[in-house]
């Protein structure tokens, strides 16, 4: 039986540094909206769902979703992971993606090329390197996925430093089983661990390097952990929208194409031929988990 793949977006209006900014206009549409159809584009999602809050600030973005038939959850405004969980279980997820909606050139096929990781870490495009990590500490769970083996149980495009990031801030991917995920809504405690969503299952890792082609290892605390790489290393881009000037640099980029089709390589193709476009956000600081 194949596993039910849900694709969670978190959302919320009470951005600090950009409030409101998942309704921002964006070449005609909602930010939100680019999201939720870019990741509605993945051929191995089956479902595409907005986490927003129960907070009175976030009405507008559930009145939104409601009045144009996307699917939304509500739920805490602080534990994120929480909000996740709840959405995982109503949605009857066995994969769960984990998308932001500040994102809205997230590329459909680096979400796809993130999941079929964590289903078969052999089957690799050639474009893609990987490390796996190994977790230094222990807390049993159960691996059980209806009749499914998992390869991993927690795989993504990008970890906090000293572990790494090779893909534009922006094209952001996080994927983890329903079993790692409720291990880690029964067990995480930390704030940044609620809020952040997936820190308990990666950190305190290991990476091992390795080549083109996948190496497994099993953590004492039995979660296995794969980081996909992209090379050459274009991780310092920043495509994201938390600021200003982010808004800005986003709204230049889609007025230079005809539609919402576009892909990532196209941005860095445009990005070779306008480099000027870069330097309109290249001084925000990108925040940490810790901030």
């Amino acid at each position: 039986m194949k596993p039910r793949t849900i694709a969670i977006i978190q959302a919320r209006m009470s951005s600090t540094r950009l409030p409101g900014k998942v309704l921002l206009d964006i070449a005609g549409e909602p930010m939100l909206v680019r999201v939720i159809e870019r990741a509605k584009r993945a051929k191995l999602v089956d479902e595409v769902v907005l986490a927003t809050t129960t907070d009175s600030s976030d009405d507008p973005v559930a009145e939104f979703c409601a009045e144009q038939g996307y699917n939304f959850t509500r739920g805490s405004l602080n534990d994120v992971l929480d909000r996740y969980y709840q959405a995982a279980r109503q949605y009857d997820a066995d994969v769960i993606v984990r998308l932001t909606a500040d994102c809205p050139v997230l590329d459909p096929d680096v979400v796809d090329q993130t999941i079929s990781v964590i289903a078969s870490g052999a089957k690799q495009s050639p474009s893609m390197n990987a490390e796996i990590a190994t977790s230094q500490e222990h807390a049993p769970r159960t691996r059980a996925l209806q009749g499914n083996d998992m390869e991993f149980d927690f795989v993504a495009n990008r970890l906090p430093p000293p572990m790494g990031r090779t893909f534009p801030i922006g094209l952001d991917a996080e994927v983890c089983t329903f079993t790692a995920l409720e291990n880690a809504w029964e067990n995480a405690t930390e704030k940044h661990q609620r809020e952040h969503v997936m820190p308990y299952l990666y950190e305190g890792t290991n990476l091992k390097p390795s080549t083109l082609n996948l190496q497994t290892g099993t953590s004492p605390k039995d979660f296995k952990i794969a980081l996909v790489n992209h090379h050459p290393d274009y991780g310092s881009l920043r495509w994201t929208v938390d600021t200003p000037e982010d808004l800005e640099f986003i709204r230049e980029i889609f007025s230079r194409f005809d539609n919402d089709e576009f892909g990532w390589k196209d941005i860095l193709a445009l990005l070779e031929k306008e480099p000027e476009l870069a330097k309109i956000n290249a001084d925000v600081h990108h925040k940490t988990l810790m901030e």
